[in-house]
């Protein structure tokens, strides 16, 4: 007699919001995340239906203050911000990832929220340590993270090293322009995110 059949989690949607951090350094800890910007780019049913939603209807921002002195002035240079502007002005790490993680929350009622990142490796990382350091806890959990260079890889079969936005077709592509300010690449990240699952090579 065959053993009884173990009933499976009901599962649930996917929803999945891009994320893009601006840091003054390789590393959270020694180094700040200055600014983080998100963007809702849609919703993977159970099924295999991806609804994909307009990213500039449902975003959060926010500029950060510095948690240490030390700062790469190459990656400050990248994001344009004025550190001492933020030492001053830039919102308490706690109060930001706390107001983050309830936004995300109610964004993904009924769902599963999933960070989705191009490469995810560098803001995961930042935005992952920053949750745990100020709230204890994070949203997506530990692994609730999408990386958008691998999953083109696997789509179009290539190796991940020979991956980069210049060799993917244009219509993947997002043709809003990339700022390097966190709410508009999160949003143009988005779009990639939503061309991305729905295409099919």
């Amino acid at each position: 007699m065959s053993a009884p059949h173990r009933s499976r989690r009901k599962l649930r949607p996917s929803l999945y919001i891009s994320v893009d951090i601006e840091a003054d350094g390789p590393i959270p800890g020694p180094y700040s995340m200055l600014s983080f910007g998100a963007a809702v780019a849609g919703r993977h049913e159970p099924d295999g239906t991806y609804l994909p939603y307009d990213p500039q209807e449902r975003t959060f921002y926010r500029e950060l203050s510095p948690i240490g002195e030390d700062f790469v002035p190459e990656a400050l240079a990248v994001s344009g911000l004025d550190r001492a502007r933020l030492v001053r002005e830039g919102a308490e790490p706690a109060t930001a990832l706390a107001e983050f993680t309830a936004w995300v929350r109610e964004a993904a009622t009924g769902a599963q929220p999933v960070m989705a990142g191009y490469p995810a490796s560098y803001d995961w990382t930042f935005l992952y340590w920053y949750l745990l350091r100020f709230t204890g806890e994070s949203p997506f959990g530990h692994s609730g993270c999408l990386d958008l260079k691998s999953l083109y890889a696997a789509k179009a079969n290539l190796p991940l090293r020979a991956v980069a936005k210049g060799t993917m077709p244009r219509q993947l592509l997002s043709t809003r322009r990339h700022t390097h300010h966190a709410l508009d690449d999160a949003i143009e990240q988005a779009d990639l995110c939503n061309n991305l699952l729905a295409w099919e090579p």
